[in-house]
């Protein structure tokens, strides 16, 4: 009886025993399925940690493309994405501090200091080429240190403080203007609406300028060679929350938005990256 007994004992323990491994295998497929669980960010490679919440990664890849529309050095998108973090947070604020209570938008541009009316300093693609076009001035900004560059534009209170967003900066920029290949990823949960090709090809023109780009159903196909291809995947990544983005193809690496696998390899066409906008979510 003793032996029949002990036997029922190690049955009941290895039951308990399977019951807990079945109950914590579950729960960590939970964990890893939640979608209310994912963080939504953006991550540059060679950023140190230094992630960017979707809306920040969506001016940063704005300010990233006009450089690239206007034929600037990746340098001078960094020194741009510094400058922004630091006044800004890389977000449009409509309002300003003690120091400037006049400021306003992604670089604090002050209406009072000749940057544009109020309006037009709120529109991220007047303040961000206004940016440009003050540090295209300075005598070979390119060699200058990021802080001493962006105080020179701006003439901040604390000029020092750029510096601790060069990490930051040159990672974000190196992949938002194309230097970087599968440089920039984005965790974000599943659409909650259906994406539009014709605005995603507005979005793309606005950035960019004139790019060649065709729509077929959800896809939209733009043409694009080099550092320019990477740099217009990484802008739809950086995007891809706002415009519903579920994929992005280019140079033989696909990027799906439901994979939080960053990117993978995958078949793409040569010479042109494919955006493909989610569909209209189940109900």
């Amino acid at each position: 009886m003793a032996r029949r007994g002990g036997w029922r004992r190690r049955i009941v323990l290895l039951l308990a025993v399977a019951m807990v491994a079945g109950a914590i295998y579950t729960a960590v497929e939970f964990l890893q399925r939640s979608e209310t669980l994912i963080t939504e960010r953006c991550t540059a490679v060679g950023s140190g940690g230094d992630d960017l919440a979707t809306d920040q990664a969506a001016n940063a890849a704005l300010i990233s493309a006009i450089a690239v529309r206007r034929g600037l050095p990746a340098r001078a998108a960094s020194i741009a994405l510094a400058t922004s973090m630091q006044e800004s947070k890389l977000r449009n604020i409509g309002h300003g501090d003690q120091a400037g209570p006049d400021s306003r938008g992604l670089f604090q541009q002050r209406p009072s200091q000749g940057w544009g009316t109020e309006q037009e300093v709120m529109d991220p693609y007047h303040a961000t080429n206004a940016f440009y076009d003050a540090l295209e001035t300075i005598p070979g900004y390119e060699s200058l240190p990021i802080t001493e560059a962006a105080q020179q534009v701006q003439r901040s209170a604390y000029p020092g403080a750029y510096a601790q967003h060069e990490g930051m900066a040159r990672a974000f920029a190196s992949a938002l203007t194309g230097h970087t290949a599968q440089g920039l990823d984005c965790s974000l949960r599943m659409p909650d609406a259906a994406g539009d090709p014709a605005q995603l090809q507005q979005r793309l023109a606005a950035a960019f300028g004139p790019i060649p780009a065709t729509a077929a159903g959800r896809t939209v196909m733009v043409t694009a060679q080099d550092t320019r291809s990477w740099a217009v995947a990484h802008w739809a990544v950086a995007n891809a929350k706002a415009l519903s983005i579920s994929e992005v193809r280019v140079a033989g690496q696909t990027w799906t938005r439901s994979s939080h696998n960053g990117w993978q390899a995958g078949d793409a066409p040569s010479g042109q990256v494919a955006i493909t906008v989610a569909g209209k979510p189940a109900p």
